[in-house]
């Protein structure tokens, strides 16, 4: 990857700084050799990058050895939160990036976060993505912005169901270039996080009180409509059907995740009732 071009500020002490020298990416992972290999790729600008590895038996730990600037820590898998709060405690520089092991930074992503001033008032940057189907990025997808680059002493994570919410004490803004989440774990470990994420999802759901339910969450407690909705909206309100067959994958994957969903929930719900 070519060297972004860099804006440079002088420091109280007359000391030359670009934001890229301020800011660690922050990676987790488990079983990511499919994926980490070109997420690190893109990554080189770094001068250090911190991997939390919740004890990965596949390559993943031989990739992440090759690459010097980063510096590797295990710790066994409890919540996304606490792994992530783990993992902001062995960073050292103002400003984490913070990505999955799926998540190809863009080279316009870098040229754009190299701009940034170093010391404005703004402490946290959404991004947005583009999803990819082998390699391919989609016109269309579902996937909300995160909250990715952000002050180190400005946030926190609290578990939300499956994943995790940035908590943060500041103001924030969204960068105009987007991040590729460009998953390519084969179909089974993909079924198997599914099922993970809908036991989380099925225990936020049916604790929540349906009135502080969000909209997305009211319609999944139903069970029925959500997988026909979701391949309604991914092919005809966000143009999916575009986007050909890789489209069709996409619609079929979230449909597939909301009918384990809706089977979980049902499984709880009758559990409950005996």
């Amino acid at each position: 990857m070519p060297t972004p071009t860099t804006e440079n500020w002088s420091n109280s002490d007359g000391i030359i700084v670009s934001m890229l020298e301020q800011i660690t990416p922050l990676i987790l992972t488990y079983n990511e050799a499919p994926n980490i290999g070109r997420t690190l790729e893109r990554l080189t600008w770094a001068k250090k990058i911190i991997v939390i590895d919740s004890y990965s038996t596949d390559t993943t730990l031989e990739i992440v050895n090759s690459y010097s600037q980063i510096q590797l820590f295990q710790r066994k898998f409890d919540t996304h939160a606490q792994q992530w709060n783990y993992g902001l405690e062995q960073v050292q520089s103002p400003w984490v990036l913070s990505l999955d092991a799926d998540y190809i930074v863009t080279d316009e992503l870098v040229s754009e976060m190299a701009a940034l001033p170093v010391d404005g008032h703004i402490d946290g940057y959404f991004a947005r993505f583009k999803y990819c189907v082998f390699g391919k990025s989609l016109n269309s997808a579902i996937l909300p912005p995160r909250q990715v680059l952000f002050r180190k002493n400005k946030v926190t994570y609290i578990d939300d169901g499956h994943t995790q919410l940035l908590q943060i004490t500041g103001q924030s803004a969204t960068l105009c270039a987007y991040i590729h989440h460009d998953d390519r774990k084969p179909l089974g470990r993909w079924l198997w996080a599914q099922d993970r994420y809908s036991l989380l999802e099925t225990k936020k759901i049916l604790e929540t009180p349906f009135s502080e339910l969000n909209f997305v969450d009211r319609i999944r407690k139903q069970k029925i409509l959500a997988p026909f909705i979701v391949v309604i909206y991914c092919l005809i309100f966000k143009g999916g059907i575009l986007d050909g067959w890789h489209g069709w994958y996409y619609a079929f994957q979230r449909a597939l995740a909301e009918i384990v969903l809706a089977i979980r929930l049902i499984e709880a719900e009758k559990l409950q009732q005996k």
